[in-house]
């Protein structure tokens, strides 16, 4: 018989266990998802939510009549918005603009308010996000910043619950726990209860996007939402979440975005279970590892959201061709051009502009894209990461007629970003992309800027 609550907040975790048997078909050990999704909010955020007000209300620091406010990608601002309401209070999100935007809906719906703000900026940057939210935290009386990063009860509830929780709903046997590494907050408490329980014999396994820090990346944009360590080159600390403790972690499995999004709408398709992509990431690292045990093992792996906050990302066919992620059977019209055309040239935004002439002196075409971090990273430009177009012949020019030195920056003379496509699309969308008269388009794989193509190399 279902359960009674006289609040949605007692609602809050108790989440099932469901064996991917479909994506697990084959292996010896079987894979079980812990289904965070079907917490009240929609996420494993909402556990640590509340656990946050709580100790702010006990601690003093949240008082009747105040404001919570909060840096989130989506999941933390949401819980806080249902916690909070629920419970009186004031609630303001700061979301980063990169964020789906079905976020954003969620949380004005739930009664918070939205400030949104980047966070591909270096974190010293005042428009930072997290500049913006620690503002709003001094100005208004009565705030306070949750903080999940550096809070000690996001962890907190997760030694208390979800580690707990998995224990009971194996019987002890899991042997091996992965989960996404965003604020730290789920694997060191998750992962530090279990490997109590057991002894210490519980392998605890961080899945991450390939390019973020944490596993051992450059920090480069990635396409996966609310997991992983962004490091903008301008940071001049890079400070890890202390809700984060390395030492719980035995390994982490470097997952590619690709592999991400299609494990995601594999898992809704295969399996029925509609999750986010960062879920993704964690069920292509749980196959990973179970891959090399066997049937006396068990994988327990979180699910940390649902996908009905990403229909316009990960479970959109549109927006995943668009991006480079999705090749349809047939349509390689614009792989089979780019495969034909010359070297991309890139240069950073705060180069020089003797350093793109430089760069462009011997370069095939005419129009180079310049790129906000380092041009050199061993993942790739990321299509997020390009700010705008210069061609050699207003690069000439300008140098020609004393407009500008061979040691003037580049930014003032770069021009818009050139429009982009995905290498799945066909050559008459790439066409359609350039019919406002640009000189050429990129082309993205998986997100990342794989190549240059102008409107003669379409129209063959």
């Amino acid at each position: 018989m279902a359960a009674v609550h006289e609040s949605v907040l007692d609602a809050i975790g108790g989440t099932p266990l469901f064996r991917l048997a479909r994506l697990g078909a084959g292996l010896a050990a079987p894979i079980y998802a812990k289904a965070e999704f079907l917490n009240i909010g929609g996420s494993v955020k909402d556990r640590a939510a509340l656990s946050m007000v709580l100790a702010a209300e006990r601690d003093g620091l949240l008082k009747p009549g105040g404001t919570i406010i909060e840096a989130t990608s989506g999941n933390t601002g949401i819980g806080l918005a249902i916690v909070g309401r629920q419970r009186g209070y004031r609630v303001i999100a700061g979301v980063a603009d990169r964020s789906a935007p079905e976020k954003a809906d969620i949380l004005r719906a739930y009664g918070a308010e939205v400030v949104l703000g980047p966070t591909a900026v270096p974190q010293e940057d005042p428009r930072h996000l997290f500049k913006v939210v620690e503002r709003l935290t001094e100005e208004i009386p009565g705030a306070w910043l949750a903080n999940q990063y550096d809070n000690p009860a996001n962890p907190e509830a997760h030694v208390r619950t979800t580690g707990p929780e998995i224990w009971e709903q194996t019987g002890g046997r899991v042997t091996h726990f992965v989960a996404g590494v965003g604020t730290g907050g789920t694997v060191t408490g998750t992962g530090g209860h279990l490997k109590e329980a057991s002894g210490g014999t519980v392998t605890v396994v961080g899945a991450d996007p390939e390019s973020s820090s944490y596993g051992g990346g450059d920090g480069s944009p990635w396409f996966v939402e609310s997991i992983g360590h962004f490091l903008h080159p301008g940071t001049v600390e890079d400070r890890w979440p202390q809700a984060y403790r390395s030492e719980v972690v035995d390994s982490f499995e470097r997952i590619p975005d690709r592999e991400s999004l299609l494990t995601a709408r594999r898992l809704a398709r295969e399996e029925g279970i509609l999750a986010g992509p960062s879920s993704g990431t964690a069920v292509a690292a749980a196959l990973r590892v179970a891959r090399r045990l066997g049937p006396e093992d068990l994988v327990v792996v979180l699910l940390p959201d649902s996908g009905r906050s990403y229909l316009s990302k990960v479970h959109s066919d549109s927006w995943m061709r668009e991006w480079g992620f999705l090749e349809e059977p047939g349509e390689t019209a614009v792989r089979d051009a780019l495969a034909a055309a010359g070297p991309l040239v890139a240069v950073d935004a705060d180069a020089t502009v003797g350093d793109a002439a430089e760069a462009l002196r011997d370069a095939p075409g005419s129009v180079a894209p310049a790129v906000l971090a380092r041009a050199v990273r061993p993942f790739g430009v990321s299509a997020t990461e390009v700010v705008g177009s210069v061609s050699r012949e207003v690069l000439t020019a300008a140098l020609a007629n004393g407009a500008a030195k061979p040691g003037d920056p580049l930014g003032a003379l770069l021009g818009p970003a050139l429009p982009t496509v995905g290498v799945g699309q066909s050559a008459a969308e790439a066409r359609g992309v350039l019919a406002g008269g640009r000189p050429a388009v990129l082309v993205l794989v998986d997100g990342r800027v794989a190549g240059l193509l102008t409107r003669e190399a379409l129209a063959t």
